[in-house]
């Protein structure tokens, strides 16, 4: 779905939202304790039934600081938690992989921004028995891109055989869908050696040398192409990877299966501002600044993913047989079993 570009003035927050924002925001959680298990429980300060009848009142999510998890401070700041009777703990993570020993050991309840690829191997290897709560974004055009500096001689996708190019995580949804564009293209006489850079790294790591393109997202793929002039040599959007879902809000099934009405409450929380985002980016704008570090006009002027209004097995089964596809799955998983749906886990 083609997003909006028109630039308008950015929305005046009250005072009373932006505290909101910052109180979600500036939780004080080291990554190391969250991936060691020391940072305390999951259901700290939220346990037991609430008068509205829900098993937990308060739920710990580990979220990326991506576009794809919009929604989760979207729902926060427009107060659709607490409708729901929910209190939400924002633990920041740079990468939702660094989430899964978290997810798997009840630190964590969701990761949010949770990219499928690694939800799915999880899953495929019995690492977790993972539910998604939320589909969160697909590719849209212009929302991840294959960059390199300026003066690089790589012009077309072709150039990229046998180059050094930066990826969030190995064998992830970006390398699959990367692979599969080099494939149409005719590109495959020498394999691309994939380096595992985090996103917001990318630019420092292509500008240093240390790689030769960046398959990079937004919002670092429009400061890239500010600050370094960085050129777009693939439309990671184009032929196979059209329409392709990213992420989601991800958990475990024993957490559905001890908390079904507070999983559907947050369930039904985000698929609001799921919606939101998708009918008016101007939400999207508002939050990003915060939990992005992006100034107000880079808000404005990056290229978003797609956001789903509602949970499809179809989308995901799209990934998943990619995936199985290109050896990422040793078995084909069925996606009506991992999509949770209120009144069965």
């Amino acid at each position: 779905m083609a997003q909006q570009t028109e630039h308008k003035a950015p929305r005046r927050r009250s005072p009373q939202a932006r505290g909101v924002l910052r109180r979600l925001v500036a939780v004080p959680v080291a990554l190391l304790l969250l991936a060691t298990g020391c940072g305390g429980s999951a259901s700290e300060g939220g346990t037991g039934a609430g008068s509205d009848g829900l098993e937990k009142s308060t739920v710990a999510v580990a979220a990326t600081p991506l576009v794809d998890s919009a929604a989760l401070y979207i729902a926060q700041e427009r107060g659709y938690f607490k409708d729901e009777g929910l209190r939400v703990r924002v633990r920041p993570v740079q990468q939702s992989v660094q989430a899964i020993p978290a997810l798997a050991n009840g630190q964590v309840d969701v990761v949010a921004g949770g990219n499928y690829v690694t939800l799915l191997q999880a899953q495929d290897r019995g690492t977790l028995k993972v539910r998604i709560l939320v589909d969160g974004v697909a590719l849209a055009p212009r929302s991840m891109d294959v960059v390199v500096l300026p003066d690089s001689p790589i012009r077309t996708a072709e150039d990229l055989q046998g180059r050094k190019v930066a990826e969030n995580v190995l064998h992830s949804v970006q390398s699959l869908r990367l692979d599969a564009i080099l494939e149409a293209a005719g590109a495959d006489a020498k394999p691309v050696e994939y380096r595992q850079v985090p996103f917001p790294q990318m630019a420092a790591a292509l500008e240093k040398g240390q790689v030769e393109a960046a398959d990079i997202t937004e919002p670092f793929l429009t400061d890239a192409r500010r600050r370094l002039g960085a050129r777009v040599v693939v439309d990671g959007v184009s032929g196979p990877a059209s329409g392709l879902p990213l992420s989601g809000y991800g958990t475990t099934q024993r957490f559905t299966d001890e908390n079904p009405r507070t999983a559907a409450a947050f369930q039904r929380a985000v698929q609001r501002a799921q919606r939101d985002a998708a009918q008016n980016r101007d939400h999207v704008e508002e939050v990003l600044p915060g939990y992005t570090k992006l100034d107000v006009r880079t808000a404005r002027a990056i290229a978003l993913p797609t956001y789903a209004r509602s949970n499809s097995p179809e989308r995901i089964g799209k990934l998943i047989t990619m995936m199985t596809k290109g050896g990422l799955l040793k078995k084909r998983l069925d996606p009506e079993k991992l999509l949770f749906r209120a009144g069965s886990s």
